[in-house]
């Protein structure tokens, strides 16, 4: 049966042609209401009738019927409209007028209630399509930026599928959404506001069964695609931030060193309650996302430690501040900075580059900006590209995956958590990548340490200024495998020689590479003392060391200082 959409008065009215007899019964009634618009909606009406009879029959007796409704309903709405300028007081002009028109209402009463009764329908009908055309826009956004995290995690898939060395059953990516309720707070409002993030549950990496004669080819490729890097990858950068109101200076270097506010989002988390930093924090506006540690209140601790309750408080908000990171935001893996750090020009792309190692290595557990050695004149300023890896925990902007922060939640540290950080227990004899030259540098003198280490070692560590295009080289030779054949190699093939015949006015010559054996603590501390070198063991651990071996750069040399051939552990009763 045909269906017709007219507008009486200005909405939309979508009536059955079945319907339009009911209708036709009241056309007195209507007429009475009858407008140019409505008299033309009525003409739509009888189309609709013409139609339908010319499908049952006889068009003449049809064309009849048409011919007198017409005339009748001409002559109806002519007697029933009222003389211009006599509406009174039911809707016009002259007084007087309004009794003549109002004696009319009770014949209309009824026509009025069903054209309300019609007039409401419709609105009611125009607004709920209004409605459905919004969700529609709605769910076809959702659906494109769905459909954008699925490609994501596909070509994420792609790039570090090669990288396991051990088989996984196959299993479906899956990209819930996943209801976030963020609470926002800064010293002067609190805004609440419900988001849907969309995320994508990290690529289970396989390794399909190959044909024997396929198995080289495959090792090949592994070898390729080792290090190729995730482009699409979204890596947050979590600042922890205080009362310094110098977080300025990081975030503006930040923020000017980003590639993209879409794949590096910067959240600024906050404890303290500092009003003056707040608000310069929140002078950044969008570029930035800002929260805030709710929980202010000093921390219960024993007496002989109340001078640490700044290391409590810490610790405290870096669980808080990570549980928003990996919890609520619900991204896969993050970098943590603090507000003193000022980063180099290529710090987004070093862990962009390094990012697949981290996901692919299980004898990684991090990926550091930062050398404990890193001061000028340590390091080989035309070595930028040169990494190592480390079983020393460096911290000072560093990488961490969210598998890592669900193994060390349950256990966090109320208090000191990057030495806890290097205990056996949590390091399980994993490691670190870390640069060369380090690509982020400390300008925080003022702090909860008041300033250990800051005059004597942090303030002189040399900043990367060269850009590194490390996504565009092959970081393979960070693997495990092929790094500790190679590494020890080259350190225990170098010459070994007496720390007197490396300082000033010794007869070595040649530019290296050395080697100098220590064989208990004690021997190490003096050694490093003499060579300029961070002298402090964190179980057994020596900062900036593999496997017992410190590398670095004496008097443009070439230097390991390293423990006897056959090292096997770290003896945890040197700390």
């Amino acid at each position: 049966m045909p269906r017709f959409c007219f507008r009486l008065d200005g909405c939309s009215v979508l009536l059955d042609c079945q319907r339009t007899e009911a209708l036709l019964l009241s056309v007195t009634d209507f007429c009475s209401l009858a407008t140019p618009h409505a008299f033309s909606s009525l003409r739509s009406l009888l189309w609709c009738h013409w139609a339908m009879v010319r499908k049952k029959g006889s068009l003449i007796l049809c064309g009849a019927f048409l011919f007198v409704a017409w005339n009748a309903l001409l002559l109806l709405f002519l007697w029933g409209r009222p003389p211009i300028g006599r509406l009174g007081e039911g809707g016009g002009a002259e007084p007087g007028a309004g009794e003549e028109w109002g004696g009319r209402k009770t014949k209309v009463s009824g026509a009025n209630g069903l054209a309300g009764e019609v007039i409401r329908l419709a609105e009611e009908v125009e607004s709920e399509l209004e409605t459905q055309k919004k969700l529609l826009k709605q769910i076809q956004s959702h659906r494109e930026l769905w459909e954008q995290r699925k490609e994501l995690g596909k070509r994420d898939s792609e790039d570090t599928k090669d990288l396991r060395n051990v088989e996984e059953p196959k299993k479906p990516q899956q990209i819930p959404v996943v209801p976030l309720n963020l609470k926002i707070v800064d010293d002067t409002k609190t805004v609440t506001g419900k988001h849907e993030v969309l995320m994508v549950t990290p690529p289970q990496l396989v390794m399909k069964e190959q044909e024997p004669e396929q198995e080289d080819k495959k090792m090949a490729e592994n070898e390729v695609g080792r290090t190729k890097p995730s482009p699409q990858i979204i890596i947050p950068i979590l600042v922890i931030a205080c009362d310094r109101v110098t977080v300025k200076r990081s975030l503006d270097k930040l923020i000017q060193y980003r590639p993209s506010a879409e794949l590096y989002p910067i959240i600024v988390s906050q404890d303290c309650g500092h009003a003056d930093t707040a608000r310069v924090i929140g002078s950044y506006g969008s570029q930035i996302t800002h929260i805030s540690q709710p929980d202010l209140a000093d921390i219960p601790v024993r007496p002989d430690h109340r001078k640490f309750q700044g290391y409590y408080k810490i610790a405290r908000h870096y669980r808080w501040a990570l549980n928003q990171v990996f919890n609520v935001f619900a991204y896969s893996t993050v970098v943590i900075v603090e507000d003193d750090l000022e980063v180099a020009p290529d710090f987004f792309e070093y862990f962009r580059a390094l990012y697949p190692i981290l996901r692919s290595d299980p004898t990684l557990w991090c990926i550091s900006a930062w050398n404990d050695n890193g001061r000028d004149g340590l390091v080989d300023p035309g070595k930028a590209d040169l990494l190592y890896r480390t079983d020393f925990f460096p911290g000072l902007g560093w990488m961490l995956l969210k598998e890592v922060w669900a193994e060390l939640e349950p256990k966090w540290p109320k208090a000191f958590w990057d030495d806890w950080m290097r205990h056996p227990e949590q390091r399980k004899d994993r490691s670190c990548i870390r640069p060369e030259i380090s690509r982020t540098m400390t300008f925080g003198r003022k702090g909860v340490s008041l300033g250990q280490f800051f005059d004597q070692y942090l303030r002189y560590i040399k900043l990367n200024t060269e850009f590194v295009p490390f996504t565009k080289l092959d970081l393979s030779y960070l693997v495990r495998e092929k790094y500790d054949e190679t590494f020890e190699k080259e350190v225990y093939s170098a010459p070994l020689v007496k720390v007197e015949e490396l300082q000033q006015g010794g007869s070595l010559k040649g530019s290296g590479p050395f080697r100098v054996q220590y064989s208990s603590r004690d021997s190490f501390k003096v050694l490093a003392r003499n060579l300029g070198v961070m002298d402090d063991l964190k179980s057994g651990v020596p900062r900036a060391g593999y496997r017992g071996i410190v590398s670095f750069i004496s008097r443009g040399r070439r230097i390991y200082l390293a423990p006897p051939e056959g090292w096997t552990k770290y003896d945890t009763s040197w700390s």
